[in-house]
């Protein structure tokens, strides 16, 4: 991996992290564009910069999560990533395996596409319209909601705002609380994925702490422009445009295969 094509995925994953578009399936389509060689370090660089994305996060609402005499929110936050914990940990090797199919990306931006079109009409009459109404019950299934982002191209942020006004949150609560879940979630998977590959690979190079360096502070620098404008974006106009843009995507992405310009 070149430092160019390090700070290439590093701005997808800033821009599309927190966006119900996938992050994932963007980096995966990026990379097969940019004819990044898939190796293990490669791997673990897409899953490692989220860390940049995650202090994004931690920033922008650093009164949130420093404010501790409100433990309630630490708790919600807890009950919201185990599902993801316990089935990342069973299921991570075909979850691995399916992060090489472009083809699933595809099928998972379409079908996404289409749920994103119709969600503000599913869920008119939102009940909950702040995080401290969220309930434990409702952060849990909310945390059930984002394990279907392990398949990839379903997006993390669109299963968890779904999963949210599914529970009755506004889409601007849904889309907060779904910025707060990923920083356990993320973190979560980010220190497995290093810890794994430190072990497994005796370490990391100088040169890959100096792409991981580049690569974090690149999406961390985007993912703060993304979060405030999406949050913005979404309050005015919902989620039906993420929808298009999906399907769009989804489509152009499949007739790539179909030509053999990217590998399914």
């Amino acid at each position: 991996m070149t430092f160019f094509e390090s700070f290439v995925i590093a701005l997808v994953e800033g821009l599309t992290e927190f966006l119900p578009v996938s992050s994932t399936g963007h980096m995966i389509i990026a990379e097969r564009i940019l004819h990044v060689q898939e190796t293990d370090f490669v791997k673990v660089f897409t899953v490692a910069i989220q860390l940049g994305a995650i202090l994004a996060v931690v920033v922008l609402y650093w009164k949130k999560f420093f404010d501790f005499s409100k433990w309630q929110f630490y708790v919600k936050l807890i009950i919201g990533v185990l599902p993801a914990l316990v089935l990342g940990f069973l299921f991570s090797k075909k979850i691995d395996a399916m992060l090489d199919s472009a083809t699933t990306v595809a099928i998972a931006l379409l079908l996404g596409g289409i749920v994103l079109i119709f969600i503000d009409k599913f869920f008119r009459n939102p009940t909950i319209q702040s995080e401290q109404e969220i309930k434990p019950k409702n952060a849990f299934m909310i945390g059930v909601w984002q394990c279907l982002a392990m398949i990839p191209g379903t997006s993390r942020s669109a299963a968890s705002i779904i999963g949210g006004m599914q529970q009755g949150l506004t889409r601007s609560e849904a889309a907060e609380f779904s910025f707060f879940l990923a920083v356990p979630t993320m973190l979560a998977a980010t220190g497995y994925k290093l810890l794994k590959y430190y072990k497994e690979a005796g370490g990391f190079s100088t040169e890959e702490i100096k792409l991981l360096l580049v690569g974090n502070i690149v999406a961390f620098v985007v993912a703060i422009i993304a979060i405030k404008f999406f949050i913005n974006f979404v309050k005015k106009y919902g989620f039906k445009v993420w929808g298009i843009y999906r399907i769009i995507l989804g489509i152009l992405l499949l007739i790539l295969i179909w030509l053999g310009v990217i590998n399914g």
